[in-house]
């Protein structure tokens, strides 16, 4: 039987060991975390897999490979994020830096488990960089995804608690524009004004989407320039972007590749792109009605999917071909913002909801 004191108890200890993207000591300590409420709950040594972006946690039950639990340990707060906003519990709701996106999907899956007889077949990867696009775990995940035949995603659920059944493809560009510094006042005709270029771009940019097919381009971060006298010599842009399907995301990388200032002497330089692919509903297909069987049979009712424009770890395996469902770790709201916040009263059933999934499919 759960818990709701347990996991509350499991939840406030991963909360409170702070784990920054980029921050390799806080993600070692926050892997070890992880490792340690899987061994409590569990009686299972997790492996520390190290990276260059900090320790990924996998756990892998029995000697088969059925179905691979997958999340992420690293949050987007920064070190001290705890000490203004600690973890609590108040009229119903959990609270604290990464409670939500997404330490209480970590928690609600361990416990999940716990209800099993038989793991075997079970996989559990706990990644250290999904915040910061996922480029040291994205091998291991695709291989662990193909070993397992299939995906269910801790990400947390969309409004209302329903799952995740697709999501658009995401990235960022960066755009560097670079002109030539020279006196403001004195003269200026002999500088090239990167800034008044990268203005000029931003409002083609912010052209390139498309929301009749769902695609979005935004221009989100600009910088420019060294003082107030001086013609900005380099401004650097950052662009995101998301897509529903392939031919957009051809369509938009050539659009910002192919981007020239109309500044003369103005050069533009642009990196990045749409790195994480889509993941079309029709890879949760089989899935989702797993869920929904899986529900009913354990009376916790109906169940509704929706597709997203945020991207996670799930975009990757389905693009590996892996049936994938999202959307199955916490019910709240406020992700990445200082509102961020689980409803306690869920977390009980939705570890019901992973477990019964998990039994179907090892079954």
């Amino acid at each position: 039987m759960l818990s709701l004191d347990a996991m509350l108890s499991d939840l406030e200890y991963l909360v409170t060991v702070e784990s920054p993207s980029n921050d390799i000591e806080a993600i070692r300590r926050s892997a070890g975390a992880v490792r340690d409420v899987i061994k409590r709950r569990l009686g299972h040594s997790a492996d520390l897999i190290d990276s260059a972006a900090g320790p990924h946690v996998l756990a892998r039950f029995g000697s088969s490979s059925r179905v691979l639990l997958i999340g992420h340990h690293d949050t987007v707060f920064p070190i001290g994020a705890l000490a203004s906003r600690p973890f609590g519990v108040d009229a119903g709701r959990a609270t604290g830096p990464g409670v939500f996106d997404m330490k209480a999907g970590i928690v609600q899956a361990i416990h999940a488990l716990t209800l099993l007889d038989d793991l075997d077949g079970v996989e559990m990867l706990i990644t250290a960089d999904e915040e910061v696009g996922s480029k040291c775990s994205r091998k291991l995940i695709e291989e662990r995804a193909i070993a397992c035949g299939a995906v269910l995603v801790l990400e947390p659920s969309a409004d209302g608690g329903a799952l995740k059944t697709g999501r658009k493809g995401t990235g960022t560009f960066e755009v560097i524009v670079h002109g030539r510094a020279a006196h403001a006042g004195l003269e200026p005709e002999k500088g090239i004004n990167s800034l008044v270029a990268a203005a000029q771009l931003i409002t083609r940019i912010a052209t390139f989407g498309d929301p009749a097919k769902g695609t979005t381009v935004t221009p989100t971060v600009a910088n420019a320039g060294t003082a107030d006298n001086v013609v900005p010599a380099l401004t650097r842009l950052r662009v995101d972007a998301r897509v529903m399907g392939a031919e957009e995301k051809e369509r938009v990388e050539h659009l910002m590749s192919t981007l020239s200032s109309d500044v003369p002497g103005a050069g533009v330089e642009v990196t990045g792109g749409l790195d994480r692919p889509p993941m079309p509903e029709s890879a949760s297909t089989s899935l989702f009605a797993v869920a929904i069987s899986a529900a009913a049979e354990a009376g916790l009712g109906q169940l509704t999917g929706v597709a997203v424009g945020g991207g996670s770890d799930g975009n990757f395996t389905a693009a590996v071909g892996v049936p994938t469902l999202d959307g199955l770790g916490a019910v709240g709201g406020g992700a990445h913002a200082d509102h961020e916040h689980v409803f306690v009263d869920t977390m009980i059933d939705r570890s019901r909801l992973v477990a019964a999934i998990v039994a179907d499919l090892t079954r």
